[in-house]
């Protein structure tokens, strides 16, 4: 499927309204601040999450013709986990695309438990038909800040020393190298990351949790990353 052609055209009144699924982890199903102490423990914002912004900027392309969005993040999940919930949340709806993104709790597990797990979760959603899209992760906090969670400072100090000591970078290129194989597009947000630390940002403050979760600002850079790719031909 070329996503963007296929609402370009489109001819009124056409009701064929496309439906893409996304995937993934708490930052898909829309978390954002942690709460102390609080049995949820996150803050969940679904406007702002990066699939309802991709809505809105797909509407930009066809105004009368919106695409359906499944949102199939779980917060705390992985790619290890999400395969035993792919047959109900995606396959059996049988959406038109599969937007794929974990990596930010995968880097907890053995890495080729990791590439494992998602390159399975490529097979199992191509082998159904399913077109898919590899959405690369944001990067994780490399410091610990003062206004961070008391009761999450110690995994803060974990993934701060994931993201400075080369293993999110380690996973997030195994994961690319897994889709690539395969000819799965990557829309490659991690790189967008990189770059912008590069150029002095503080990435910590860009977290709003200061783990793991992008501000909502910041999930307008998944959105650049996919409006880059959802113009190709995706097959499964």
């Amino acid at each position: 499927m070329n996503l963007i052609q296929y609402l370009k055209d489109a001819q009124y009144p056409y009701t064929g309204t496309p439906t893409v699924c996304f995937l993934g982890d708490s930052v898909t199903h829309g978390a954002f601040e942690c709460i102390q102490g609080d049995t949820a423990g996150c803050i969940f914002d679904f406007e702002a999450v990066y699939h309802n912004r991709l809505r809105r900027e797909l509407l930009k392309v066809n105004p009368w013709l919106p695409v359906n969005i499944i949102n199939a993040g779980v917060a705390g999940d992985n790619a290890r986990s999400a395969l035993s919930r792919l047959d109900r949340e995606v396959i059996g709806r049988r959406p038109d695309l599969c937007v794929v993104n974990f990596a930010l709790n995968d880097v907890n597990d053995p890495l080729d438990v990791y590439v494992g797990s998602l390159g399975a979760i490529f097979d199992r959603l191509r082998a159904a038909g399913i077109p898919v899209i590899f959405l690369t992760a944001n990067m994780l906090n490399t410091y610990v800040r003062p206004d961070t969670i008391p009761m999450y400072r110690d995994y803060a100090a974990v993934t701060a020393s994931y993201q400075n000591g080369g293993r999110m970078d380690a996973y997030v290129d195994a994961a690319r190298q897994a889709a690539l194989v395969r000819g799965i597009p990557v829309a490659d947000a991690y790189a967008k990351w990189k770059a912008l630390q590069r150029s002095g940002v503080d990435i910590t403050l860009c977290l709003a949790n200061r783990i793991n979760h992008p501000t909502r600002e910041m999930h307008t850079l998944f959105v650049d990353a996919l409006m880059e790719v959802l113009d190709q031909d995706i097959r499964a």
